[in-house]
């Protein structure tokens, strides 16, 4: 039996793995971090978290979807010391970036490294998108 996948591929690393893979009205999204489209990766954590959250954003818009669309969220981070202590400030900013208190299934877990040693967190999420996204065939048949 074949699954029906439609795959977004982007950026350097477009050859070796997929941003997001959407099987029915699942939307599986490759961890974003915070690194800007020229590499810039800021100092802070929450500054780079807030730059993870734009790049899912972009990534969410290929399959028409949005911060509303999040069932399951996860952040790696890579020092939870550096990331308690400034809980309060991380969750306030992440409900500002969903528009109210996210509804969606959330964990927390700490690695010893990410894939460059600036990075500090990485967020992966399953999106649920009941719609059929017109605008990623367009973009998956060019």
């Amino acid at each position: 039996m074949r699954t029906n996948k439609q795959v977004y591929r982007s950026g350097p690393a477009a050859t070796k793995f997929a941003q997001a893979v959407k099987v029915g009205d699942a939307l599986y999204v490759s961890g974003q971090v915070g690194m800007d489209e020229s590499g810039h990766i800021p100092a802070d954590l929450a500054a780079q978290m807030q730059l993870a959250y734009v790049n899912l954003e972009q990534v969410l818009a290929q399959f028409d979807a949005s911060m509303a669309h999040i069932v399951d969220e996860v952040f790696f981070v890579t020092d939870m010391q550096d990331f308690m202590s400034d809980a309060a400030a991380i969750y306030a900013a992440r409900q500002a970036v969903y528009g109210a208190e996210p509804a969606v299934c959330h964990s927390l877990l700490g690695v010893s490294a990410l894939a460059l040693p600036a990075l500090k967190i990485e967020i992966k999420c399953v999106a649920c998108v009941a719609h059929e996204s017109e605008s990623h065939r367009a973009k998956a048949s060019r």
